[in-house]
Order: C-alpha cells, then sequence, then structure tokens
C-alpha cells in the first residue's frame, strides 16, 4: 500500500490489512484517503467508547498538552491522582495502579495474586481461568487465555493457568489445589463470542472463592467502563471482587488502562511493580474526561436503552433471515449466523459501495457489534439495513 511518498512495507506483518488508509473520524464515522465513508461498529474493538475525536478527549488533551506530559511515574501528578479517586469512589476498589494496555494491566493482576500467594497461602500461584477466555497477547496472558491453538504459538507456556468452562461451577472446583491462589475471568467473554457469564454463576463463584480463601479477579478490559450499560459489568451480578482490570474504553482511544484491587490484597511493596509511562498525565486526563462524561446524569441509562434496541434490531434481522438469534450486553453483542460466512460477510461490509460498515466476527459463525456509547438509533437502523442487504444477498 503507497501512501503519499511512503509505503506500507515498512511495517511488520502482524495482520492482513486493507488497501486503505483511514484518515478522518467523527463519532461513529471514519473516512479512508479515497473519501469513502464507513459505518463504524468495531470503534478499535470497544476501544472509542465515546466515538472518534469526541471533543471530550480533545479539548482533555490540548489542555494538558499545554501543562505538563510525563514527569516519571516516581511522583504524583493531577490527572493520576483525580482519575484514581474517580474510579475508587465509584466501586469496592481502593487501590489503583495505571497501565497502558489491558494486557499490562492483567500482567499485573497476575503478578499481584501471586506475590498474594506468596505471603498469605504459602506459595500458592496458580490461577484458574477459563476456555475460549482472552486475557491479552504477552505471554503470561496468553498463557492466561483459553483460545484455541495459543499453548503452542510461543510455546513453553507460562504454567499456572488450569482451564475450568464458563458457567460451570464444578469444573471451578475440580481445579482447585493446594496451589490455587486465585481464579479470572471475563463478566462477558468478548473474543470467545460475546458470551456472558451468568450471574448466578458469578454469585456462586464469588461465594466458592471466599469459602477456599482465594481472590476473585474480574478482567473488565472489554465488558468494562459502561459498555454493558453498567460502569462496571460484574455489578450487574451483584458481586464483589478482590481484583478488577480495566482498559479500552477508559482511554476513549488512547492508551490507557487499570487494575484496581481492595486494600487487604494491595501487598506489592516498592520494585515490584511500575512502568515508564504508567499514570502519565496526558493519558490519565483523558480517562478523567471519559470517566466524568459516563457518570453524567442519564449517560448510562442511555447505554442500557441503546443496547435494548440494538438488540431488538437484532433479533428482528435474525427472525427475517432464519439465523441463531443474538446474545450479549449493553452494547457488546453477537449475531449468531446460519454458517461461517462471518468473515466473508466483513469483507463485504467493508468493500460495499458508496458507504462501507466495519463489523467483527471472533468466530466464523457469527459478528460482534462494539458501537460507541453515545450510537444513535438511526445509525443502528443504518447499520441494521447495510447488514440486512448483505445477508440477503
Amino acid at each position: 500500500m503507497q501512501y503519499g511518498d511512503y509505503s506500507s512495507d515498512a511495517l511488520m506483518t502482524i495482520t492482513n490489512r486493507p488497501d486503505l488508509v483511514f484518515v478522518r473520524g467523527e463519532g461513529s464515522w471514519l473516512h479512508d484517503h479515497n473519501g469513502k465513508a464507513y459505518l463504524d461498529f468495531i470503534q478499535g474493538w470497544a476501544v472509542n467508547c465515546l466515538g472518534h475525536c469526541p471533543p471530550q478527549i480533545r479539548d482533555a488533551l490540548v489542555a494538558q498538552a499545554g501543562t505538563l506530559l510525563n514527569p516519571s511515574p516516581a511522583f504524583y501528578n493531577g490527572p493520576m491522582i483525580e482519575l484514581a479517586g474517580i474510579l475508587t469512589a465509584n466501586s469496592v476498589f481502593d487501590r489503583v495502579f495505571f497501565a497502558n494496555t489491558g494486557a499490562e494491566a492483567n500482567e499485573g493482576a497476575i503478578k499481584l495474586a501471586r506475590k498474594w500467594g506468596q505471603v498469605h497461602k504459602g506459595g500458592a500461584y496458580e490461577i484458574i481461568t477459563f476456555d475460549h477466555s482472552f486475557h491479552g497477547r504477552t505471554l503470561a496472558t496468553m498463557s492466561a487465555s483459553g483460545k484455541p491453538g495459543w499453548d503452542t504459538l510461543f510455546a513453553p507456556q507460562v504454567p499456572g493457568f488450569p482451564k475450568a468452562d464458563l458457567n460451570d461451577i464444578a469444573s471451578v472446583k475440580a481445579l482447585i489445589n493446594e496451589r490455587t491462589v486465585a481464579v479470572m475471568l471475563e463478566p462477558v467473554q468478548g473474543e470467545g463470542g460475546v458470551i456472558p457469564a451468568d450471574p448466578a454463576f458469578l454469585q456462586a463463584l464469588r461465594a466458592l472463592t471466599r469459602e477456599r480463601g482465594l481472590l476473585l479477579i474480574v478482567d473488565e478490559v472489554q465488558s468494562g467502563i459502561g459498555r454493558t450499560g453498567t460502569l462496571f459489568a460484574h455489578t450487574q451480578a451483584g458481586i464483589e471482587p478482590d481484583i478488577m482490570t480495566l482498559g479500552k474504553g477508559i482511554g476513549g482511544g488512547v492508551p490507557l488502562a487499570a487494575l484496581l484491587a481492595r486494600e487487604d490484597v494491595c501487598c506489592f511493596v516498592p520494585g515490584d511493580q511500575g512502568g515508564t509511562y504508567n499514570g502519565n498525565p496526558l493519558m490519565t486526563a483523558v480517562g478523567v474526561a471519559v470517566l466524568r462524561t459516563l457518570l453524567a446524569d442519564g449517560f448510562l441509562a442511555g447505554v442500557r436503552a441503546r443496547g435494548e434496541y440494538l438488540s431488538s434490531r437484532l433479533l428482528e434481522l435474525s427472525a427475517r433471515h432464519s439465523l441463531g438469534g443474538e446474545r450479549g450486553s449493553g452494547l457488546l453483542r453477537a449475531l449468531i449466523l446460519d454458517s461461517d460466512r462471518g468473515p466473508a460477510l466483513v469483507k463485504a461490509a467493508l468493500e460495499q459501495n458508496p458507504v462501507g460498515l466495519l463489523l467483527n466476527a471472533p468466530r466464523p459463525n457469527l459478528l460482534r457489534f462494539m458501537p460507541a456509547l453515545n450510537v444513535s438509533e438511526g445509525e443502528i437502523d443504518q447499520m441494521i439495513g447495510m447488514l440486512d442487504a448483505l445477508l440477503g444477498q
């Protein structure tokens, strides 16, 4: 792909990209170098929670860039303190460590749990995770993930992550032994196909982990920050985890993530955890803007309403084309197809004219929808109309 004086050949190949360059975005829309518009129902994989280039984030970046960028994580800065305060005030957690990516936050959660096991459980280190889960692309988070094929991709794996079956409490009980320190899961398995954990299962898991003296870690990198209609997805089950990770939406498009923990779990000592850019004011100022927008009166109620609307429109589409229904929570949803034509539909949606549509197929037999949290009903209707035409071809 040629762009100006330069070729995309200089980029390392990590994914198959189409021959287009996005140059501008606004709300639910992207525009490429040829001027074509695309309705975006991916939003950077649930990253752009307020859509492309929202004024709240633009203004926060401009204002903070004019005062302080990065004094080093060895010192306090104002936005870091403010964002940590907002997060703890609106959750059951007492302490926050800021990171750059969800994988880094999850890596930190793994380290914190293992350190807690050294201090409180005689060196216990195993963390039970789940088949089809996704926790990131570092060696430890890939090992924690239950994505098929990842156990050999960069072998040997980091040991200590036995896999249970989501929504099957007996499969968790069967894996607990003297080496177990924690259980870690996504309240909604996003990459696994938008599979929610049942509230009753989450409640049973919390009871089991308390009974056995284990930590409960929720990975809310994709499901958190309003994506499911509440600030955090686990609150819908009425549980209180020990550790939570956030990413994607917390930065609204900039690299920001967080590791949160209850006070009695926080056993890091100076030198255990760190990072060059962690908690820098440029990124945390954006996080403050995002959280203040989501916590404003009526915003999350609007997400729930639009999630229900998207669900109803997907069910109509499924009935019209004899598909397998839909599932999900809030504005993280999946349409279950009648065959493995998901990737072909994604490609056709991108290439249709005069307007393209950005969709995602984490599994061949379904499509995933992760629009901006402020997507309009009109934009949902437009997406449904475009997809309806593609399904009828």
